[in-house]
């Protein structure tokens, strides 16, 4: 079963935007839910190829996106990461967010990734 420090090691992925490295976590049905889409569950990206593409996606919309204070559990088949998203969306917009992935894994990989982040409104 995977640990923190493979959700570690994953995170560290993230912020080097490094696409092929974060496919060597996932298993080759792996599922990717984003945390906004048409759908309850965001938009969701089924298989390697699919899923590479909706990880490249988070990149090229935030080219300086980065995850920081990692916070991560394990428990048995499922996984938690909460952390800040921060980056500067295609408008200028800068972002910061709370968020967290929900995981399920399978042989010693993560088979669903479910992404979730708080939304900010302006200040009034």
């Amino acid at each position: 079963m995977p640990t923190v420090a493979f959700l570690e090691s994953f995170a560290e992925g993230w912020n080097r935007h490094d696409v092929d490295g974060l496919m060597d976590f996932m298993t080759d049905d792996c599922v990717f839910e984003t945390s906004a889409g048409p759908d309850a569950w965001g938009r969701r990206y089924e298989g390697r190829e699919q899923v590479r593409e909706g990880f490249a996606g988070v990149f090229k919309r935030f080219p300086d996106v980065h995850f920081g204070n990692g916070r991560h559990f394990v428990s048995g088949d499922r996984g938690c990461s909460e952390w800040t998203f921060t980056g500067t969306a295609g408008d200028g917009s800068r972002v910061e967010v709370l968020g967290c992935d929900l995981f399920t894994f399978r042989g010693g990989k993560i088979a669903v990734k479910c992404s979730f982040l708080k939304t900010r409104i302006p200040k009034a």
